[in-house]
């Protein structure tokens, strides 16, 4: 009898086990049901014809390993993918609203991220940044992106000045061979960071799909006499820094925010020689500049200038004066305006200045009559001293 009091016991106290756990188990599946099954989702996020079942749109990261292999003769060459700061719309000049059409491209390049060092960008227009696009404040915009069809991917784009599900991208996720349309009122003033949201956001944007667009005030801003079109971006490849021929794109890089490459308009070098920035003493100059990221703060800085104006973070009510260095956040802008007052070589940089190393950095050439009393010294570099420095 003891004996079957024990076991009556025992069966007593594992039905009790089984209710709990059978409660927490139904507990756990409603929870689970709850939320996205990203695996899943990633098809409907990331297709074309290298969409992977392994692809999420966001996180968690350790689920996402991009690792797209590519015949690269199945893709457009470009000699230069960089686009070029003086490349940039006039000022609108006017005073009413206006119906605006803009048409991009999503289009798959290679081109060199440095001299014998290949890449596939993914680009608006095929350059990167992408078109800078120029608008007047409450313009009704009507912007077309088609995507090639010889893209890998889907793409589309969220525009940072644009008030609506996804910035665009809601309505503008394209496949490729196809088109979409966004109309949009630009209602604030400012300058803003458009980019691609497709499929992982983050890898459209490290692969270069990215750029600028200005919603110019009402009043319009103040003349100047010239105007430039910079942004910071970065490369996450699978070769080390300087590891020549074609280069995959590291994912776990990104992961990790170690990109190999932190350059100014696309690649290395983008801003010297042929795209340097040129001016003469006694002109005043702004400068749109952006930060595509994906993961570093830009500390945007002219090495020998002062900004007379900064306006931090690109809105353009109230500009600060006499910075030297301004931040520029993952995914924003700022505008910079200054005058030239000695003729020279300044060196743009990120001034977290180990960055330069990686490719950050660009010239502003200024000719013109030198000022003794503003600027004076024996110089320890002769003109052929920099005329060699200039050539390397």
């Amino acid at each position: 009898m003891k004996t079957n009091r024990i076991i009556k016991k025992s069966l007593m106290n594992n039905s009790r086990i089984n209710n709990i756990v059978n409660f927490f188990s139904a507990l756990l599946f409603i929870s689970l049901a709850a939320f996205p099954v990203h695996a899943n989702e990633s098809s409907q996020h990331h297709s074309g014809k290298h969409s992977s079942k392994k692809l999420t749109n966001f996180g968690p990261g350790d689920h996402y390993q991009h690792n797209m292999a590519i015949n690269l003769s199945e893709y457009k060459k470009v000699k230069n993918i960089s686009k070029l700061a003086s490349d940039l719309p006039k000022p609108l000049n006017r005073k009413q609203s206006e119906i605006v059409e803009i048409k991009l491209e999503a289009f798959e390049v290679i081109s060199k991220i440095a001299p014998n060092i290949l890449y596939h960008y993914w680009t608006f227009n095929k350059t990167v940044p992408g078109p800078f696009l120029r608008v007047r404040e409450n313009d009704t915009v009507v912007l077309s992106l088609h995507n090639d069809k010889s893209s890998s991917h889907s793409h589309g784009i969220d525009l940072h000045a644009v008030t609506g599900p996804g910035g665009g991208m809601a309505v503008t996720k394209t496949e490729p061979g196809d088109t979409k349309t966004l109309t949009f009122n630009a209602t604030a003033p400012g300058l803003f960071i458009y980019h691609c949201a497709a499929g992982n956001p983050a890898t459209h944007i490290a692969n270069g799909m990215y750029g600028l667009i200005l919603v110019e005030p009402k009043q319009g801003l103040p003349k100047v006499d010239h105007e430039y079109y910079i942004m910071q971006g970065e490369l996450y490849t699978h070769g080390r820094l300087g590891k020549k021929g074609y280069q995959k794109f590291s994912s776990q890089k990104m992961l990790d925010e170690h990109p190999e490459y932190i350059v100014f308009n696309g690649r290395t070098g983008a801003l010297v020689k042929d795209g340097q920035l040129n001016a003469k003493v006694g002109d005043k100059i702004r400068m749109f500049i952006g930060n595509a990221g994906v993961t570093k703060v830009s500390s945007f800085h002219i090495i020998g200038e002062i900004f007379d104006r900064v306006y931090p973070e690109a809105g353009l009510s109230s500009p600060i004066k006499n910075i030297q260095t301004t931040l520029i956040p993952a995914g924003g802008a700022t505008v910079v305006e200054f005058k030239v007052d000695y003729p020279g070589d300044y060196v743009l940089v990120d001034h977290a200045l180990a960055r330069a190393d990686r490719g950050a950095w660009g010239i502003l050439h200024v000719t013109g009559e030198k000022n003794d009393s503003l600027y004076f010294g024996d110089s320890d570099f002769s003109d052929d001293d920099n005329a060699h420095h200039k050539e390397h």
